[in-house]
């Protein structure tokens, strides 16, 4: 403890392998993928037991792997194209790269729905009520996603003298002296806690009130609300990439998902009459 702040010191790896081997290890962030997924396939199978799924048992599987096909596609390309493109464009095999980190919550969004869109299109299923499913769900990811930031030292908040600042060595100021690196805000456990938990919460409320909702409406509300903590979260965080108009790159990329929760939102508010 320096100055009453906890030093952040936390081991990045669930498992170290021998030098021998050709990785380092399993990192916790690997594992609360793998966590995530299980939730996914878990829920998905509680669902359509209940009947609360427009998919079958035999369908989840199915789906599950689309889905992780387009979180790890898409949140890896989105990391590329909106964060560092210019490595992009020199060395495009960065992409598959996945072992040097980088993932874009953003990229994830826009693979994943492309994904629900190819299988629905396939299997003959409503987009709407499949996304409605996938909002559901989706917060536990976010949830053990930021969760693995702060266990990385990673993506950290701004430097600040609130109690409950932490000291990230990563943050680089001064690597030899800790008593001269400013604490800062832990925002990666601010957004675990809106982003994640209590819209989990929120969006798990919301689907099992018995109320019928409008499909898509939940998408919707999942959209407004997750691109609001987004937005007022990056107030805290310390910005990883160079401005957009004044405004963090997480800031800007979620205005996007608030105005398309927004259209969807008012969509299901007010359907287009039957012709």
């Amino acid at each position: 403890m320096i100055l009453g702040y906890y030093i952040h010191s936390i081991n990045p790896f669930a498992f170290k392998f021998p030098e021998w081997c050709f990785i380092e290890g399993i990192r916790w962030y690997g594992v609360f993928y793998l966590l995530t997924f299980g939730f996914m396939f878990f829920a998905l199978n509680f669902y359509s037991k209940k009947s609360k799924s427009p998919l079958s048992r035999e369908q989840n599987t199915s789906f599950l792997s689309y889905v992780i096909a387009g979180v790890v596609f898409g949140g890896r390309m989105g990391y590329m194209l909106l964060y560092c493109p210019s490595i992009f464009i020199h060395n495009p095999l960065e992409i598959f790269a996945i072992w040097h980190g980088g993932m874009s919550s953003h990229g994830g969004f826009i693979g994943t729905i492309i994904a629900m869109v190819i299988f629905c299109r396939k299997n003959n299923l409503p987009l709407f009520s499949l996304a409605d499913i996938c909002s559901t769900i989706a917060p536990f990811g976010f949830l053990l996603g930021r969760i693995a930031n702060f266990i990385n030292g990673e993506l950290y908040g701004k430097i600040t003298n609130v109690k409950w600042a932490v000291i990230f060595p990563q943050s680089g100021y001064s690597p030899l002296r800790l008593s001269a690196i400013p604490a800062r805000h832990p925002s990666q456990l601010y957004e675990a806690s809106l982003e994640g938990l209590l819209l989990l919460i929120y969006v798990q409320i919301r689907f099992w009130t018995g109320e019928k909702i409008t499909p898509g409406k939940l998408s919707g509300e999942f959209l407004i609300l997750y691109s609001v903590f987004r937005i007022s979260m990056e107030f805290f965080r310390e910005p990883d990439a160079q401005l957009i108009l004044a405004i963090s790159r997480g800031q800007f990329y979620s205005v996007f998902l608030l105005l398309f929760g927004i259209a969807l939102l008012l969509k299901t508010c007010h359907p287009m009459r039957q012709r």
